[in-house]
């Protein structure tokens, strides 16, 4: 698949960069024409995926987190969000709704509403080297596209 468009972006885990990582990805998918509910889904799993790169990759530190986004051709847009944190010991159970590490706080279902909102979702781990969540979703454009 031929790539459109892409940008990569480089941040610090802190909260408030969540905020700012969900407003970027929805500028860069507006250039598709998703619907609002699309939209919403997109920013929703990036959200996730941000939150837990800050909660359980870097729990007691400040990392990096790395987005890429890309524009594929036939509507695809394609979210990568990188650590290089802790990392996950047992990714299997880790997408199992309820599950957590992040304490009685967390749900646990950040995988699970990830893997709801996308078409696709991958997950590459190793303990002590990080995760990488490469998520696609098919815009249907509203110009039928």
């Amino acid at each position: 698949m031929n790539k459109e468009n892409e940008v990569v972006l480089k941040f610090p885990s802190r909260s408030q960069n969540e905020g700012f990582a969900r407003a970027v990805t929805a500028a860069f998918a507006a250039r598709l024409d998703p619907t609002l509910e699309e939209l919403g889904d997109v920013k929703t799993a990036v959200s996730e995926a941000v939150t837990n790169c800050i909660v359980h990759a870097y729990p007691d530190t400040i990392g990096l987190i790395t987005l890429r986004l890309r524009a594929l051709e036939g509507g695809i847009l394609e979210i990568t969000v990188k650590d290089s944190g802790r990392g996950i010991d047992d990714v299997d159970r880790a997408r199992q709704p309820m599950f957590t590490t992040g304490g009685a706080d967390r749900s646990g279902m950040g995988i699970t509403i990830m893997e709801s909102f996308m078409n696709t979702l991958s997950i590459r781990s190793a303990p002590g080297r990080g995760t990488t969540v490469k998520m696609r979703k098919k815009v249907l454009s509203r110009k039928g596209g």
